[in-house]
């Protein structure tokens, strides 16, 4: 179980780029530590992949579809600085179509929602944080007394640190990086930015619901990786159902730019061929993502480079799960109370 003392204030303040569940998961940690934490956020708020849209009769997730707590640890977490009251069990019944076509359901697991949407999680982690938002940190500068001076895409300072913290998908640490004259640490993970990829997602209502008897499926399709019944999932009430598509990874590097409707109707048509059930939705919302996956096997957990003092955490680092983001930051902190610098 995660220890909340202090150490040794070697490091006093960190600066925490980016605010998904490792941003998050870090600056809670830093804090019950003694150590004060600023997160930046490019986007209007926190969540990362636990992201939600919301839409006609209430709202959808477009990023990860559940989550597992194999560490108890993360669920420690969740239940001490969420509260329990904002995810529960999904009993969803779900499904995989083997090679040869057939069916068949997938292992038994507890798997968990966000209540009453994904981004729930995220804005009651955000609550006692200090967060900026909608700022975009573009480079950092290594001052004469050793700490960190962050710069936005205006040019404007944001503040010295003694340590900064990356959460950001690799390509966009990665340009950070350069932007501040640290390309060389960036050639530790120039493989992980090759193996991200983007995701075209499809939220689509369709009223009255399709009534498949199942609740998420993974189809043999080139196009279509996941499709799965948003309405399903508790605290999701609303008319009709809203069903979210993924886009297989490869497919989704390759027409990354394309016309956002063509897109649309090819995953519709995909979603139709794997379920035998054509239907014009009601309602449709798309997204592309375009860090959305990560194909790398499970990496070292966390970045560090001490004398730098800058780290680098997500969960492309820890085997890509929406869990992986809470063993990243973990990790990073161990080592630091290990090392006595916070």
């Amino acid at each position: 179980m995660f220890k909340e003392s202090s150490i040794n204030l070697d490091i006093r303040r960190v600066a925490i780029i980016g605010s998904g569940l490792s941003g998050l998961t870090a600056g809670h940690r830093l804090r019950a530590a003694g150590a004060a934490t600023r997160i930046f956020e490019k986007s209007r708020g926190p969540g990362g992949r636990l992201a939600s849209k919301r839409v006609a009769g209430g709202s959808a997730d477009i990023g990860a579809q559940y989550f597992t707590i194999r560490n108890p640890d993360f669920g420690t977490f969740l239940d001490h600085y969420a509260g329990p009251e904002t995810y529960q069990r999904w009993h969803g019944d779900l499904r995989y179509q083997r090679k040869d076509g057939g069916w068949e359901g997938f292992r038994p697991e507890q798997r968990y929602v966000g209540v009453p949407r994904m981004t729930a999680i995220a804005r009651q982690l955000a609550r006692h944080l200090e967060i900026v938002t909608e700022v975009r940190i573009e480079h950092l500068a290594r001052q004469d007394d050793g700490s960190w001076e962050l710069f936005d895409s205006q040019g404007g300072s944001r503040g010295h640190f003694d340590a900064v913290i990356i959460t950001t998908p690799p390509a966009q640490a990665k340009m950070i990086l350069q932007n501040s004259g640290l390309d060389h640490l960036s050639e530790n993970f120039s493989s992980d930015v090759k193996q991200m990829h983007a995701c075209w997602t499809l939220a689509a209502r369709f009223e009255p619901g399709l009534a498949l008897g199942y609740d998420g499926l993974q189809a043999q399709s080139e196009i279509l990786q996941w499709a799965g019944n948003n309405s399903s999932k508790p605290g999701r009430q609303g008319a009709g159902e809203w069903w979210v598509l993924h886009a297989r990874p490869n497919w989704s590097d390759e027409h990354q730019d394309a016309d956002p409707e063509t897109v649309k109707a090819t995953l519709l048509e995909a979603f139709f061929q794997a379920t035998g059930v054509a239907r014009e939705p009601a309602d449709v919302l798309i997204h592309r993502w375009l860090y959305a996956r990560s194909q790398a096997p499970d990496g070292p957990g966390h970045l560090w480079f001490d004398d730098q003092r800058l780290g680098i955490i997500g969960d492309w680092l820890s085997g890509g799960r929406v869990e992986g983001a809470f063993n990243s930051a973990e990790s990073l902190i161990a080592g630091w109370q290990k090392q006595e610098i916070i």
